[in-house]
């Protein structure tokens, strides 16, 4: 079950508490009933499975997994698989209301779910990391569907892990399933504009955020930490829209480059080294001082809670775009609202990943495929409409930009639960 702790510093911060205390803010800003805030906060299921594993040398190993159907009250569940060693039921939970909560923002007719299996996939051989997959997805076969749940790759799963879990459920049901998963490769029904459809996203939140604050962009810094599936990307689309990237950080370190990186120059780089770290032209950097770094925007990109009340404290940029999930904890949170400082929080910044995985699943149930230039017209459509609503809500409500963020998602799920009503 899901547990209460107390919260604290990035050791003991509890993202479920977290998104449960933001829900329950946004329902008092809203005025809803007791009843209705606490149907909200409540997931509607939580699946514990043991992941057996046949390994390479013969032996069997265990592993635990998840998957938690937090609110399907507008539509099926949607949210991703993540393997990680840190994995657990309250990371779930928090992600799973994370979720329901983003799909309500963008307005598009999902419900929030989430997976995941507390393993280092680092540690398998490909082989050991399919026969996982393939029984994870077998042990939570009951609870995922084209018109149920939808998962989609997240940390450390990907297309090809998407594929052994269509191909699974395909075979027990005794035909393809290709609305089954999003995130999938383009021969199996995958998307041509899903692959960085999060960090553009994050993009053109962005570039409506600055055009709201009158801020011309090639005036701005930007360090983004995390360089993986949403950092690498967002450098090279930062930088072709005349924003400097000036930091960059890693699993192995932080760099700071006073001038902006150079995108190509820098992928060539982690590519043939592996890490940031050696950049030509750049100072290596403290990871606790990274977001100290001279910037105006702060882009956390890589695990939650890394922005706690000592970063925030120290942040030296005056907006923050939340690329990560839940990457601030409750006591970072008010510090950066103490400080005035503009927050595009998780559930706006990165939904651009949850309208591609939308589109997707909406072409499989077509049959039918849409061009690239379709495909980003709409994400970008979808996208704009959602901060600005959150953006008027926000002037309308007199909160800040991540409760108005959550009110809006909140009020959304309550509208449709009141519709539904309450069965039996």
């Amino acid at each position: 079950m899901v547990t209460r702790v107390e919260n604290g510093d990035a050791q003991s911060f509890n993202p479920w508490l977290n998104v449960v205390s933001l829900i329950e803010q946004a329902g008092a800003t809203l005025g809803l009933n007791a009843g209705m805030i606490k149907r909200i906060v409540t997931p509607e299921r939580i699946l514990e499975v043991a992941v057996p594993v046949r390994m390479d040398n013969g032996e069997v190993e265990m592993y635990t997994g998840w998957r938690i159907h937090h609110d399907t009250s507008r539509g099926p569940g949607k949210g991703g698989i993540r393997f990680h060693p840190s994995v657990n039921v309250d990371e779930i939970a928090a992600l799973s209301a994370d979720m329901s909560i983003k799909c309500a923002v963008v307005n598009i007719p999902y419900g929030g779910a989430k997976g995941g299996v507390r393993v280092d996939p680092t540690t398998l051989s490909r082989s050991e990391l399919e026969r996982l997959t393939r029984r994870y997805a077998f042990d939570i076969a009951t609870m995922i569907g084209p018109d149920r749940d939808i998962p989609a790759p997240d940390i450390n799963t990907d297309a090809q892990v998407m594929s052994w879990i269509m191909d699974t459920i395909s075979m027990l049901r005794g035909h393809p399933v290709p609305g089954l998963v999003t995130g999938k490769p383009l021969a199996i029904g995958g998307t041509v504009g899903h692959a960085g459809a999060t960090s553009l996203g994050v993009t053109i939140c962005i570039e409506t955020v600055l055009r709201r604050l009158s801020r011309a962009p090639r005036d701005q810094r930007a360090i983004i930490q995390g360089y993986g599936k949403v950092g690498a990307p967002l450098v090279k689309l930062l930088t072709d829209r005349g924003i400097r990237v000036v930091g960059v950080a890693d699993v192995h370190g932080a760099i700071h480059v006073g001038s902006g990186v150079d995108p190509d120059t820098l992928a060539k780089h982690v590519s043939e080294a592996g890490t940031l770290l050696g950049y030509p032209g750049s100072d290596e950097v403290s990871p606790d001082d990274f977001f100290s770094i001279d910037s105006e925007i702060a882009i956390p990109a890589a695990l939650g809670g890394s922005i706690t009340e000592k970063v925030a404290r120290s942040l030296s940029a005056s907006i923050v775009v939340e690329a990560a999930n839940g990457p601030t904890t409750g006591d970072g949170a008010r510090v950066l609202a103490e400080r005035d400082i503009l927050v595009v929080p998780d559930v706006l910044a990165n939904a651009g990943g949850v309208v591609a995985s939308y589109f997707e699943w909406a072409q499989d149930m077509q049959g039918f495929m849409w061009e690239r230039e379709l495909f980003q017209q709409r994400l970008e459509k979808t996208m704009r409409l959602a901060i600005d609503h959150v953006w008027t809500r926000r002037e309308q409500l007199n909160v800040n930009l991540r409760e108005s963020a959550i009110a809006v998602g909140v009020e959304r799920i309550a509208e449709a639960t009141e519709l539904r009503g309450l069965f039996p």
